[in-house]
């Protein structure tokens, strides 16, 4: 006999059924036999804030591994991305995109290529949306806004004068050897200084690619470089970066910055082969300093790598530091709007407060002295500890004046995301010790912040909280 379901049953029924649907609809497609043993040999996982990926093989795998994993990640830092780009230029992502495979895809390399593809195919293989186009401009995103955009902005504007845009100016770091060194060999801190709307570095990376060293550094999600840039490798190589300030220079035919430093970091095996690779082809896209040192030699040295000038120093006792002050005289003065005495600038006044700890160190240094270091609130124009942005621990969102040129405007929502400290032993075994949130610990709420400087409403969908978190160590083969 035929039973008729009663409404209410029927209703519950009806919705099960489009619920199971939508939810069936919504699972990623089933992985290929191939996709699923590359798997087999990738892992993440939460920790104080970051995020452990390890990923193995051949470009193409490492992609995919990355990809698969990290999805959710990387498609949320892609539409913060394009929510930075669309409200910095008034131009759609999908513009920029276009533009940036046209100019660099034929410049780079083929592994490059097969890792953003895999990447690409992971995200896809997990039921998102992304391409391999998009990725290659995704991870030249620092290069596309900063160096590359000043220039094409000014073929889209009328006559006249229009919006200066500079590079940011951002990071601090120091690497120390020798006689200033508890052990007689490397110490290297940094810091990570950025708008915190941004796509934030709070990725791990352990890579064992199929040829090459071994990586431990830090990155953002679906990068295939650093873009901090922090890292060790299994060749005795450390290194980071402090941005050149005031940096005016882009070459659109030469390689990006971040196909050369993914070269150089998987495939130098000496300091000088490091940067032989990243004056390959240079685009002048990402200008740094780098503060780079072999555990093996016991030398530090600093590339200062600019469009036009490069210069190169290496030493086995003393320190080289970063504050995104030019350190040579020709292209602090030929390539750069910066004024290395205006003490009211950030980078100056960090760089006399690096100066002053590192100059006259009350101890030998080592990770404790690293670690505070990295979080120092002592204001140099100001003359008294005030976080600040002119502090190594960066707090625009604290400040009244408007740092220039960067942030450029008062209680910027800008400064320190991060902190990082290696040493000889710790990079012997492929670790370092890193904090995220701020060098300091100070947490930071969206909310709050919105509230009392409702001028950033638009960041309001992107803007992330960053609790206090503890210094924590990671290793590579966890």
């Amino acid at each position: 006999m035929l039973r008729i379901m009663k409404p209410q049953r029927l209703c519950s029924l009806l919705c099960w059924i489009a619920c199971w649907s939508v939810a069936y609809s919504a699972l990623p497609p089933q992985l290929s036999a191939e996709q699923q043993s590359w798997l087999q040999h990738a892992h993440r996982f939460d920790r104080a804030g970051w995020i452990y990926l390890h990923v193995e093989g051949d470009a193409r795998a490492r992609g995919f591994q990355h990809g698969y994993l990290l999805a959710r990640e990387i498609a949320d830092s892609i539409h913060t991305a394009q929510v930075n780009w669309e409200h910095q230029t008034a131009m759609p992502w999908s513009w920029l995109v276009k533009r940036a495979a046209a100019m660099f895809v034929p410049n780079i390399d083929p592994e490059n290529l097969a890792e953003l593809g895999g990447l690409a195919e992971g995200v896809q293989a997990a039921g998102l949306s992304c391409s391999r186009d998009e990725m290659v401009a995704y991870n030249g995103m620092i290069e596309l806004s900063d160096y590359w955009w000043p220039e094409e902005s000014k073929k889209l504007r009328e006559p006249g004068p229009g919006p200066q845009d500079m590079p940011r100016q951002s990071c601090s770091s120091f690497i120390a050897t020798g006689s200033l060194t508890s052990d007689g060999n490397i110490v290297l801190g940094h810091n990570t200084m950025e708008d915190y709307c941004d796509v934030l570095p709070y990725v791990i990376e352990d890579i064992v690619p199929a040829h090459g060293h071994r990586i431990l550094w830090q990155t953002s999600p679906g990068w295939i470089h650093s873009g901090t840039d922090f890292f060790i490798t299994d060749a005795g190589l450390v290194g980071s970066e402090t941005t050149i300030g005031g940096f005016d220079g882009f070459d659109s035919k030469g390689v990006p910055e971040f196909a050369r430093m993914r070269r150089a970091t998987q495939d130098a095996g000496s300091i000088e082969q490091w940067c032989d690779i990243m004056k390959r082809g240079n685009n002048g896209g990402y200008a740094n300093a780098w503060l780079l040192g072999d555990i093996n030699t016991r030398e530090i040295a600093r590339l200062e790598l600019g469009l036009k000038r490069v210069a190169f120093e290496k030493k086995r006792d003393g320190y080289f530091c970063g504050s995104n002050v030019a350190e040579d005289p020709q292209l602090l003065r030929f390539e750069t709007t910066e004024v290395e005495t205006d003490i009211s600038d950030s980078s100056v006044a960090r760089r006399v407060r690096w100066k002053e700890l590192l100059d006259h160190p009350t101890a030998k240094i080592n990770l404790d002295a690293a670690r505070r270091f990295e979080g120092d609130h002592f204001d140099t124009y100001r003359g008294r500890r005030q976080a600040s942005g002119r502090t190594l621990c960066g707090h625009f969102e604290l400040d009244s004046e408007a740092d220039k040129p960067w942030p450029g405007v008062p209680y910027g929502c800008a400064g320190t995301v991060d902190a990082k400290a290696v040493d000889a032993t710790m990079a012997r075994n492929m670790s370092f010790t890193a904090r995220w949130g701020s060098g300091c610990g100070t947490a930071f709420s969206a909310k709050q912040f919105l509230q009392a400087h409702p001028q950033f409403d638009w960041m309001s969908h992107i803007l992330k909280d960053r609790p206090s978190e503890p210094w924590t160590e990671f290793r590579a083969g966890e």
